[in-house]
């Protein structure tokens, strides 16, 4: 019985990965962790999968989760704290981080080195922290398997071809719901506007981010430390159909694909159990029906969140850690429509203009940075 944490259970990913532990039968769910903004959901997980363990981030949410389930056996626990306790009591074979921002680093950390192998599903984790996070692993001799559609297809093709050099990574992306649209024609766009993706259902901060494409340039640098390349053989390829979820171009010059219905389980359930495929329900694709398959270059012009995350890549240190954290910062006003749409990517820049970059940071030096972008963002007067 291969046993899993879920990180992020009551989000996009922790449910349909739940969803893939219901179809299969040899799977043990021995820890949840959510934020607590969906308590009855958590509830109904934890009273369906019998977790040993359970956290709750919010204090007082974790306080009412623990009064609704007194009629159950398992800990309830809370914050940071509670959280690496939770990855490490649980016992489990694979953790799960589906956790949304630089949250995902201690656990992910906590959980190589207790052994288990991670699941990532949490774009900060490497693009913050990945000079530390994947040595770590190598160290420790834990899989990092990657749950992005766009990294999983990269890892599928690669699976088997390594130590053939690579040419480029070809990551693909939809463009978004403003694909083809230039700023003057993005400037009024609303929230409801920025949340309608064209191919994939998600979470708002991801969706968003897609939008503003910057969800892409977290994935450039991803890439980077997943696959062990320099962000320059890192390019991204607009394809709308979101059947292609990536390629890779080896040195002979012969491109290797993953082509699949933009199904975020297929992912999820190849990482869980690596190496082995297992049936999957669900749409297959009909080529007939579909009929083309087209290509665009990326519009960095109008979408500059694009470069501006090659930009910080390429600088490196704590310079990442700015781009993110000054994109949550804007996207959560965004949401909460205390911003304009274009002003993401405006306060991205702002905030990356003005930074000191520290080398090789700490997991404190990048903490602090975070709260330093938040400290200059709160004061911008937006």
């Amino acid at each position: 019985m291969r046993k899993i944490a879920i990180l992020g259970s009551t989000g996009s990913i922790g449910t349909q990965a739940l969803e893939v532990v219901r179809a299969n039968k040899d799977m043990k769910v021995t820890a949840l962790a959510a934020g607590g903004s969906s308590i009855d959901l958590l509830e109904q997980q934890a009273r369906e999968f019998q977790p040993k363990i359970v956290c709750v981030w919010n204090r007082k949410m974790a306080e009412q989760f623990r009064i609704r389930t007194g009629d159950m056996r398992h800990r309830v626990v809370c914050e940071m704290k509670g959280l690496l306790e939770t990855v490490v009591e649980s016992g489990a074979d694979i953790v799960l981080t589906a956790v949304v921002g630089m949250v995902g680093i201690q656990p992910t950390l906590a959980a190589i080195n207790a052994g288990m192998d991670v699941a990532l599903a949490n774009k900060e984790t490497l693009v913050t922290a990945g000079h530390l996070i994947m040595p770590f692993a190598r160290e420790k001799g834990v899989k990092i398997l990657p749950v992005d559609s766009e990294h999983s297809a990269i890892f599928q093709v690669l699976h088997g071809e390594r130590p053939n050099p690579v040419s480029r990574i070809l990551l693909t992306c939809s463009g978004g719901p403003f694909r083809g649209r230039t700023k003057a024609e993005m400037r009024n766009v609303q929230v409801e506007d920025a949340l309608k993706h064209p191919n994939w259902a998600m979470g708002h901060k991801i969706t968003i981010d897609s939008a503003t494409m910057v969800n892409k340039g977290l994935e450039v640098m991803e890439a980077g430390w997943l696959f062990r390349v320099p962000l320059s053989k890192v390019e991204v390829v607009v394809q709308p159909q979101s059947v292609i979820h990536s390629m890779v171009e080896f040195a002979d010059g012969a491109v290797l694909a993953q082509l699949g219905t933009p199904d975020m389980k297929l992912p999820i359930q190849y990482a869980l159990y690596y190496p082995e495929r297992r049936f999957l329900a669900g749409e297959r694709l009909d080529f007939a029906k579909l009929g083309q398959i087209t290509f665009e270059a990326p519009d960095m012009e109008n979408f500059p969140g694009l470069a501006l995350a090659y930009q910080a890549g390429t600088i490196g240190g704590t310079m990442p850690t700015v781009f993110n954290a000054a994109n949550e910062w804007a996207v959560a006003r965004f949401l909460d429509r205390k911003l304009g749409f274009l002003e993401i990517t405006e306060l991205i820049q702002a905030a990356m203009e003005q930074h000191t970059v520290t080398e090789n940071p700490t997991v404190e030096q990048i903490l602090e940075t975070e709260q330093s972008v938040y400290e200059f963002l709160n004061h911008s007067g937006k």
